[in-house]
């Protein structure tokens, strides 16, 4: 253990009254479950189930979706999986999506915390998502002798060089997996330069793009569309603090009788908020919360688990998150549904698959909020339709990722079978 993560350990400990206070407080704001707290804990009594256990920890709704394929292999096999989350996001679309799934909220980063939730559950084989590494946690389950890995690894530019400057911690908790499995060879590269091990550090893509499209239903689909009519309509989805505005902006500009924005936020709970942008600029807006329909000028789709509804519906999607730092979210959840794909150009936590896309044509990165009016005029005539099948072609679901990451996991699960 390094200087630095022991110093961590130490400070995280002494922190635990403050931390539980803290967690009292995101309850009291919805941003805990309060009847969940002795999760988030390590307090809960586990219902572990009989046999081998392989615990697979997502941070939120894309990592948790992503392991969901990966969770059906596992349990094919014979093993039982439990799937941790830290988000009320993502445990409510789990609830909906994927009830049969084992699902507990991860607990939080202090030494009594995790020890609570490592005795309750004693898995045999540990899968941690993509990239929220907790130093307590990683650190503590490899001590526990639990072979762990690293499953669908991604590591930003930003987040490399901030790592850099703790090198030596950044090794020991990349040394603390038997594997690491990395979504692209820029990813394994980085890994490699924080001193991953180039034996047991391999590329096998991103699980994402093995994901089936999420299901639509087609009566609802029906429903809306009877609700638009002939209505021009386009999408603003997994929108942050700014593209809101941004679209609302866009929608005037425009200029388009019978225009219909729809805006589904990356946190439905912001719905009221942007009812009220929407109202403050001379728009009407109605609420898909409040049971409502496409009647005004602005549809707020504030509801979990229904995005790929948005993504079938409007044959034009900006896809938020792609300014001020954010990093972006996944545009192969819109490929499949024939959308033209606009987003801002900062999408660095899905460079690969932006560059991929936008070179078949179907995604438009945009450096800045104001270039988002002219881009969806574009769109929204000839130019859209072309880049609407270029995106479809290129997000069929491939099956290489998961095939190659189920390969190099069997060796780790069978020897946490033994």
């Amino acid at each position: 253990m390094t200087m630095a993560l022991g110093l961590y350990r130490g400070l995280s400990g002494l922190a635990a009254p403050l931390v539980v206070r803290h967690l009292r407080r995101r309850a009291a704001r919805g941003r805990e479950e309060a009847g969940r707290l002795d999760e988030r804990l390590g307090l809960a009594v586990a219902d572990r189930p009989e046999g081998r256990l392989v615990w697979v920890h997502a941070a939120s709704v894309g990592e948790a979706l992503s392991a969901l394929p990966l969770i059906v292999e596992i349990e094919a096999e014979g093993a039982r999986c439990l799937l941790t989350t830290g988000t009320v996001t993502s445990a409510r679309l789990l609830a909906a999506r994927a009830p049969e799934v084992l699902h507990r909220f991860v607990p939080v980063d202090t030494p009594g915390a995790v020890a609570g939730f490592l005795e309750a559950w004693r898995p045999d084989a540990a899968l941690w998502m993509e990239s929220e590494l907790w130093p307590n946690l990683v650190r503590a389950t490899a001590m526990r002798g639990v072979p762990m890995a690293l499953v669908n690894a991604r590591l930003s530019a930003t987040s490399a060089r901030n790592w850099g400057f703790a090198k030596g911690s950044a090794a020991a908790l990349l040394g603390a997996f038997s594997l690491r499995l990395a979504q692209t060879d820029v990813v394994r590269e980085r890994l490699l330069r924080l001193g991953a091990d180039p034996a047991t550090t391999r590329v096998t893509g991103d699980l994402k793009a093995s994901r089936a499209p999420e299901p639509v239903d087609a009566d609802v689909l029906a429903g809306m569309r009877d609700a638009v009519g002939g209505r021009a309509l386009w999408l603003a989805a997994s929108t942050h603090p700014g593209d809101e505005a941004a679209a609302l902006d866009a929608h005037r500009a425009l200029g388009i009788d019978g225009l219909l924005t729809l805006i589904a936020p990356r946190h439905p709970e912001r719905g009221e908020e942007i009812a009220a942008m929407a109202e403050a600029r001379g728009l009407t807006a109605t609420r898909r919360s409040d049971g409502a329909l496409p009647t005004g000028d602005v549809y707020v789709a504030d509801t979990l688990g229904e995005l790929s509804l948005w993504y079938a519906l409007a044959p034009v999607a900006l896809i938020g998150g792609g300014w001020d730092g954010v990093g972006g979210h996944n545009p192969l959840e819109a490929a499949p549904h024939c959308c033209a794909i606009l987003s801002g150009d900062d999408v660095p936590s899905f460079a690969e698959t932006y560059a991929r896309l936008a070179t078949a044509g179907a995604v438009r990165l945009l450096p800045a909020r104001g270039d988002l009016a002219a881009a969806l005029r574009d769109a929204m005539g000839g130019e859209g339709a072309a880049m609407a099948m270029a995106a479809r072609a290129a997000g069929e679901p491939d099956p290489q990722p998961l095939a190659k990451t189920m390969a190099a996991l069997r060796p780790l699960l069978a020897e946490a079978g033994r």
